[in-house]
């Protein structure tokens, strides 16, 4: 049997808000999404990507770097939060108490 036969199609993706980047590799069974991000090597066009500590997903889901791919998926490679979204809604609620426009008590509009 071929050895290129058993391999598979996946995609590595890495989006920032101007650019995207999207890579098909082949790889083998039983190879995990870090070490496809590897294989892509994505790392060279955008090499602010922490390759330790990244954290990976596939299809919007988030996944472990140790996890195996299957056949047709795809790695997305996430960038780190530039703010807590707590601390934002937060923010956005006390400007928006501030104004006027909720109630002070219930938090509803006014």
């Amino acid at each position: 049997m071929n050895i290129d036969q058993e391999n598979f199609e996946v995609e590595v993706i890495y989006a920032l808000p101007t650019q995207q980047k999207r890579i098909q590799i082949k790889v083998a069974p039983g190879t995990t999404c870090i070490e496809a991000v590897k294989q892509s090597e994505i790392d060279i066009f955008f090499p602010e990507i922490d390759l330790e500590n990244v954290k990976l997903g596939i299809f919007s889901r988030l996944v472990k770097h140790h996890e195996v791919l299957v056949p047709g998926q795809r790695v997305e490679i996430y960038r780190p939060l530039i703010a807590d979204p707590k601390d934002v809604r937060r923010k956005r609620a006390e400007k928006a108490k501030d104004e006027g426009r909720i109630n002070k008590k219930t938090g509803g509009k006014v």
